[in-house]
């Protein structure tokens, strides 16, 4: 377990957020790439330096053909800001709520909502005013024996990752496993996902302070890969160290495809949203560099998109695509992958449900889809927060 002081406490950020771009870049200005009509945004005028990436050839543009994609009903209404979604052995659903600190039990095949714990360590957005809270979630691979989830949380001192079990209904007492990760009002990171590998991958932010991406004596703007016990893995590429890739501003979408191999959504400032392939011990040049710049050791991401158009959160794999929720652009990407690289962005549902935070694949080779409408940012619908049940 890593214990560190944390660089930055949730209330000494607070000013940070009236000058700095948010995690989904609503505080952006529109760029060169024109949003279709329905995926309209507000836009104000932002005092955070912009990065210096060029603009590649294969820059996204949305599709006008919708194709097959719609959503067949949906899951769950009366939802308070859903972050995390993972899957138990048996078909039903753990939903985290950011400000709530509630941790949902979704119970197959109705999927009725039952409260199975409260985070209470947890700092919500409302106190705060800003993107920390209950984060991301994830399920043992071997939960069937051991009943473990998994959760990423900020608290008034730090991030951190805590295991808990779920027992006839009920949530254990979280126990900490790595904390000191730098918390901030903005740029929290907070995906959770196992890798086929067995170990834990965390995304992270960098707290609004671009610099710490760059250094790797912080966990701050990382992609870490840890144990079930919060140690770095075996195989890492830094000696001693939980840090699996970094020079990341705010990644909060990881998903492996069906070659093992990790992608991560990432919230640019006021240029370019970026889709990465992540590999070990890469640098992904934040704040250098936004978007595609070229440069002799940095990995450059795969797909971009104008921040009006995505300011993408949860990423899913399915079906040889990999599917993002936008929040800004209020729409849900999808992204053809062969051979390792990624083309083809189309969206879809743009403006029809506002913000979408999260998307995952079920067990039956369907997505569910949860929007984030009631997260402070948004503009609340009938029934939101929602988890909507899509056939890819």
């Amino acid at each position: 377990m890593r214990r560190t002081t944390a660089l930055a406490s949730l209330t000494a950020l607070a000013a940070v957020l009236l000058t700095a771009c948010s995690d989904d870049a609503e505080d952006t200005p529109n760029t060169t790439i024109t949003a279709t009509p329905g995926g309209s945004a507000p836009t104000t005028e932002a005092t955070e330096p912009t990065g210096s990436g060029s603009s590649p050839a294969d820059t996204s543009t949305p599709s006008a053909d919708p194709g097959p994609v719609k959503v067949l009903a949906t899951v769950a209404t009366g939802l308070a800001a859903p972050w995390g979604i993972g899957f138990l052995p048996n078909g039903d659903a753990i939903v985290t709520e950011r400000d709530t600190r509630r941790v949902l039990l979704l119970q197959a095949p109705s999927y009725d909502v039952k409260q199975v714990g409260l985070i209470s360590a947890a700092v919500s957005a409302v106190e705060s005013g800003g993107e920390a809270g209950l984060l991301g979630v994830a399920v043992s691979p071997d939960f069937a024996t051991d009943r473990m989830l998994y959760f990423y949380l900020s608290t008034a001192a730090d991030n951190r990752i805590v295991k808990a079990t779920l027992e006839k209904g009920r949530l254990g007492t979280p126990q900490v496993i790595l904390d000191g990760i730098p918390n901030g009002v903005i740029h929290d990171g907070g995906r959770l996902a196992f890798g086929p590998d067995g170990y834990l991958y965390a995304s992270t932010g960098e707290t609004g302070d671009g610099e710490l991406a760059q250094d790797r004596s912080t966990l701050a703007g990382k992609i870490l890969r840890i144990t079930t016990d919060g140690d770095p893995a075996p195989g890492n590429p830094f000696r001693g160290s939980e840090i699996w890739s970094f020079g990341h501003r705010n990644v909060q979408g990881l998903a492996f495809d069906d070659q093992d191999r990790l992608w991560a959504s990432e919230f640019g400032d006021q240029t370019y949203d970026e889709l990465n392939l992540i590999e070990p011990g890469k640098n992904y040049g934040w704040p250098m560099i936004e978007g595609r710049g070229g440069q002799k050791g940095y990995a450059d991401p795969q797909v971009v998109w104008s921040t009006d158009q995505n300011s993408p959160s949860g990423l899913a794999w399915l079906d040889g695509h990999l599917w993002l929720a936008s929040l800004r652009g209020e729409r849900l990407w999808r992204v053809s992958v062969a051979d390792g690289r990624a083309s083809k962005p189309t969206d879809f549902f743009v403006g029809a449900y506002g913000r979408l935070r999260t998307v995952v694949a079920t067990p039956e080779g369907k997505l569910w889809v949860a929007t984030s409408n009631r997260d402070g940012r948004g503009q609340p619908r009938d029934g939101d927060d929602r988890i909507l049940l899509v056939n890819p």
